[in-house]
């Protein structure tokens, strides 16, 4: 140990902190006014300024988490409340606008054919998995004046037929679907047939008019409405002629139909309970 005081090591260490208490000795006795010495002595502890801190800054955000838990607690609580009362107000205001535009729409199509009856307006809960025909349920039954066999549309035309109605519930069928048989006429032509789905055509959402007279005037555009019976009001807009051609039998024509609905884009429709001819009767003699 004696030997490393003679070393030069020792002697650089002890010139060192002479210098580093001469500059401390020196800034005391400015009054505390720093010098370039001391600026050097400031760049020499700045490390462990920052160290020291850091150290404390984290002491007290910790502390502060601790002692105030509670109060950021309730805080985040009226916070969530205020966010839950924001989105609340949103969600019925958009549900007021669609109301009032449903409302809207419903009645237009009451001025357009007044004599049909309506049922509430209805929306689609539910579509049927799996099924190549798109068929859906509406949140309306029975309670609201809805029966089986009832024709659903929107102001752009008829999408289907109620066929499974519960007291709350209905089921729409499309189209699309083979099941569903309606009446139709070319309104340029007058020519008439049957629209019927068809499953390869339902994968591109189309359906087929059959029946066609082998003399009929078809184009390409014709636009195709219902020609009434006592299940489908007439003049309800189906789509437009797509293609066209002869049957193999000769006997007749058909056509490939594009609906002027696609069910899948449907979120709200109206169901016609009543109107002249349902049935074979006339509801003005009710």
């Amino acid at each position: 140990m004696k030997d490393f005081f003679r070393t030069t090591k020792f002697k650089v260490l002890a010139a060192l902190m002479a210098v580093i208490v001469g500059i401390m000795i020196y800034t005391l006795t400015r009054g505390g006014y720093a010098s370039d010495s001391a600026s050097v002595f400031s760049v020499i502890l700045e490390p462990f300024q920052k160290f020291s801190t850091s150290v404390s800054d984290k002491v007290t955000s910790t502390l502060d988490m601790l002692f105030n838990a509670e109060k950021y607690y309730k805080e985040n609580i009226e916070l969530k409340e205020t966010l839950n009362e924001v989105y609340n107000d949103i969600i019925d205001y958009d549900k007021v606008t669609r109301e009032n535009e449903q409302l809207r729409v419903l009645l237009g199509l009451k001025e357009e054919f007044n004599d049909y009856v309506f049922s509430p307006p209805c929306t689609v809960i539910a579509r049927t998995t799996n099924d190549p025909y798109h068929s859906f349920t509406i949140d309306k039954g029975s309670d609201d004046g809805i029966a089986p066999y009832d024709p659903v549309i929107t102001s752009s035309g008829l999408v289907g037929i109620c066929y499974d109605v519960s007291r709350s519930t209905s089921k729409v069928r499309t189209l699309y679907s083979p099941k569903t048989a309606v009446g139709a006429t070319v309104v340029r032509s007058k020519a008439t047939g049957i629209i019927e789905g068809d499953y390869e055509l339902a994968e591109d959402g189309r359906c087929r008019m059959n029946y066609i007279s082998k003399t009929a005037d078809l184009k390409v555009g014709d636009i195709i409405v219902t020609s009434g019976s006592e299940t489908f009001p007439a003049n309800q807009l189906l789509g437009t002629i797509e293609e066209f051609g002869m049957e193999d039998s000769g006997l007749s024509q058909y056509a490939v139909i594009k609906p002027a609905i696609n069910p899948d884009d449907v979120s709200t429709v109206f169901v016609i309970t009543s109107f002249n001819g349902q049935g074979g009767n006339d509801t003005e003699n009710e």
